[in-house]
């Protein structure tokens, strides 16, 4: 019986029933559904929500090279992969690591400067590895194709001049082109549902998400709570519904503009049920990226309010536009403001709300 195991099957599971035996009774012996694993591939990109959100394409693009590939990631952010895509979905930690360094890959990723990330693409046995590894104790690059994207965030002024979207750097760290793959989400579909409350709250009126906040790293990107209330009545008067989004951190704040606005706040919930809530409106304005790349996930059209980062950097899929201030930034990717006047008081509402109501049509 042991020798019958197939072990390279891309259902096998290691210690637990496969699919076809739980579901239709097969045995590895006479499986007329063995399907034997073309490439064992690991891409690490731990990051933050976003950046994980944004990194999927890539999966997406492995799949189509090698449709019965076995694609293992390891993440801080596993609630947000699909599991119909990813096969095997790991939260960073020793058991995870310690697994995966035990294992034999054809293609390893990592996508990760930080020090964890570089030594364990560094350890792990594989026979392609594109990305930042680790040598005498700093980053290194795993094929000279990471060097731009080391360059571009070792030196600001150089990262200026960038014209590359993070979608082709990625790609191009892999030896690849970036070919306009898709994000892919997980989405919990019975918790989209239950927050339909929202469309029948708007009736007729699309739903615009407000996504307030801008979390508590960058509050150079925040935007004044008497522009939200401008944009808010603006959007009112333009038969549009306008819904307050956000975590922990902004809830005191949506909590005021709701009360002071009359804008529809759900509250702060889970991430899954924050997906959720995204899902059901029409537009999405946010000033944080983290929304950006869930609003690209579920197709949303998207006002992405930008200051402090190079533009180029995101890709919006002809579904979105990116407003900056009129008077420009000066304080790239920095956390306090230079100015006595804050550059994103020259973005305004009636600038911002021009581009939701031609979404929205």
């Amino acid at each position: 019986m042991f020798e019958d195991l197939k072990f390279d099957c891309r259902y096998f599971r290691g210690h637990i029933p496969c699919i076809p035996n739980k579901l239709r009774n097969k045995v590895c012996g006479n499986c007329d559904e063995y399907s034997p694993v073309s490439k064992r591939i690991l891409i690490i990109k731990l990051g933050a929500i976003g950046d994980v959100i944004r990194t999927t394409p890539l999966a997406v693009r492995f799949k189509k090279i090698y449709p019965e590939c076995h694609i293992t990631w390891l993440t801080h952010s596993p609630d947000v992969l699909p599991a119909d895509l990813i096969d095997v979905i790991l939260k960073f930690d020793f058991p995870s690591v310690y697994a995966v360094q035990h294992q034999i890959f054809d293609i390893a990723i990592n996508l990760d400067k930080e020090t964890e990330a570089c030594s364990l693409l560094k350890d792990i046995d594989a026979k392609q590895k594109f990305g930042f590894t680790w040598q005498n104790s700093h980053i290194a690059l795993a094929t000279p194709q990471a060097e731009h994207k080391l360059i571009t965030g070792l030196f600001d002024n150089i990262s200026k001049t960038n014209t590359k979207n993070y979608l082709e750097e990625i790609f191009e760290i892999c030896h690849l082109n970036f070919e306009g793959e898709p994000y892919v989400l997980n989405f919990n579909k019975a918790l989209a549902e239950k927050w339909k409350v929202i469309k029948e709250k708007a009736g007729e009126k699309k739903a615009v998400g407000l996504n307030t906040g801008c979390g508590k790293r960058w509050q150079t990107r925040l935007w004044p709570d008497d522009y939200w209330l401008m944009l808010i009545e603006g959007l009112k008067q333009n038969n549009l519904f306008p819904v307050l989004l956000g975590g922990a951190d902004e809830h005191e704040k949506n909590l005021v503009l709701e009360a002071a606005s009359g804008a529809f706040y759900p509250g702060h919930y889970s991430l899954q049920e924050f997906i959720s809530l995204t899902s059901n409106c029409d537009v999405i304005v946010t000033q944080v990226s983290m929304m950006m790349h869930i609003a690209m996930g579920l197709h949303k059209p998207l006002v992405l309010m930008n200051n402090i980062f190079n533009p180029h950097e995101f890709y919006l899929y002809n579904n979105g536009v990116i407003l900056g201030p009129e008077s420009g930034c000066d304080c790239y990717y920095g956390n306090t403001c230079k100015r006595e006047r804050h550059c994103m008081l020259d973005l305004t509402p009636q600038k911002v709300l021009e581009q939701v109501i031609m979404l929205s049509k």
